[in-house]
This record gives structure tokens, sequence and C-alpha cells, in this order.
């Protein structure tokens, strides 16, 4: 689930391999596909996190919202994914983006994909070959969807769970947005009643890459308590971030937690529903 940067050098000559460039800004949303175009890792394909791996908003259902299963399946098979293929995601941000792609290929049923460790940073640090050459997309067959639907909560799913101990959610974004001391992104601040908190970026490295497993399970065990991982969930402002912080879980063997797909953005669009600050 985690490859380095010497593993997909090794590999970028596979057919049966296809890479995503998740490079992405939640403020400048063009950002991404112009740092594609200026050089990417040879053979990388673009995967908008606008289009791609989002769905239509209604302006009820967050900023990102999941796209149809279906979707999603037929743009990886627009990139020539089978269910054969090797996926491997990157960003310049520590998983954030591609964590993205990650969790949704395995939501659909396909189990073959990785992140690439410290992502574009460290490839760049290695000194690694580079290209503005955009590759020709060679569409495969369409691909079997088998949506795992349980994997996600709906808004009314965490309502409905708020005053159990025996569930958690725990919001990935930094501190300061946890605490509604300030909000860039959303016009509400502070965070759902009874969420933990735990920065994504807690899980990395300062060079980008994650942390030794060991670490990060003995800190996430340490926060979620007694509770199963079946019982946790992970939100963040509209669902991006949070699989960042499943990837953590599962990478430190910590398997089954679900995505808040709405997250903050959707909580706050229903004035009905409980908002807490500070730290509690």
């Amino acid at each position: 689930m985690l490859i380095d940067a010497a593993e997909l050098s090794g590999n970028l000559q596979r057919s049966d391999w296809v890479v995503f460039d998740c490079r992405h800004d939640l403020v400048d949303t063009s950002r991404g596909e112009r740092l594609y175009r200026e050089g990417h890792i040879p053979g990388a394909h673009f995967a908008p996190v606008e289009t791609a791996l989002s769905g239509a908003k209604t302006g009820k259902n967050g900023r990102h919202p999941l796209p149809a299963a279906e979707a999603f399946a037929a743009f990886l098979a627009r990139h020539g994914v089978t269910e054969k293929t090797m996926i491997v995601a990157y960003d310049d941000a520590g998983g954030l983006y591609a964590a993205r792609l990650w969790w949704m290929a395995r939501w659909i049923g396909h189990e073959r994909v990785a992140l690439l460790d410290g992502g574009w940073t460290k490839w760049i640090a290695d000194g690694r070959a580079v290209t503005t050459e955009v590759p020709e997309a060679v569409a495969a067959q369409p691909l079997a969807v088998r949506e795992h639907a349980a994997w996600v909560w709906s808004a009314e799913d965490v309502l409905r769970q708020i005053d159990d101990a025996a569930f958690a959610l725990i919001d990935a974004r930094a501190g300061e947005r946890y605490r509604g001391e300030v909000e860039p992104m959303d016009p509400v601040a502070g965070h759902i009643p009874g969420a933990l908190n735990r920065f994504y970026k807690a899980n990395l490295k300062a060079d980008l890459t994650f942390r030794p497993r060991e670490e990060l399970r003995r800190e996430l065990s340490e926060l979620i308590g007694v509770r199963a991982p079946e019982r946790v969930g992970h939100s963040c402002g509209s669902g991006i971030t949070a699989c960042a912080a499943i990837f953590a879980m599962e990478y430190a063997g910590l398997a089954g937690s679900k995505l808040y797909a709405g997250s903050w953005s959707e909580w706050v669009a229903d004035p009905a529903r409980p908002v807490a600050k500070g730290t509690h």
C-alpha cells in the first residue's frame, strides 16, 4: 500500500502499472494540472480532484462529494486500468490528495493500489526522472465495480452515533480549524460535537514520508482507545484529507475505519446540525 521512489522507478516501464498525479490546491484548483504540465513522473496521468475524484455538488452534499462508483471506474478504465493493474498515486502534499484516489480505488473493489511514499517531493529530492510529455491514454475494458457501500458514512450515520461511547469520529483538519478559531474554507467554524482531532500531518515526517507504522499504531490506538476500528470514522473539510487519515490507520494495521464523505462542509450546510468549538 506504500511504495518508495526506487520501487516505482524500477517499474515505470511495466504495462500493468499505471501512475496518477493527484497534485491539487483546494483554493487554486487549476494549480495541480499546471504543475503536471510543467513536469511529472514519466508515464503519469493527471487525476483532477475536482472532477475525477469528486461528484456533482448540490450545495448540501459538501465541497467534494464522492462521484458514482461507476463514473470513477470509467475514469480508471479510460487510462488503461484493468483488474490486474497496479495503480500508484502521488501528490506533493504527503498523500493528502493521492490518498483520495487510493481510497476510491479500494472503495470500488480495486485492491492493487499504493501511494508513493513522499510523493513528488521525495521523487525530486532523489533526483529521479521527470518529463513534460503527456502519455497517451489507452482505454481498457470497463472495470467491474464491487462497491463497498458500508465504507461510507452519511451525516445521518454520524448524527445517530454521536452520543455512542463505542463510536469515534476523527477530524483530520488542523487544530485551529477544529477548535473553530479560523475557518478559511467553509461558512461556519468549529467541529462535529464529540469529534477527536488529529491533523493528518501528524502521520508524516518532515520530508512528507510516512512515519514508522509501529509509531502510528501506538498513537492511533491511544487515540481511539477501546473502540474497534470499524466503529471509527474520519472527517475533514470535504472528505479529501480524511482519506489520508484512513490510509494511516490501514498502514498502522488498524483496518476497517470509515469515511464521512461529506465531512464538515456537508455538516454545516444544514443549520439544524449541532456544532462545537474548543477542544471538546
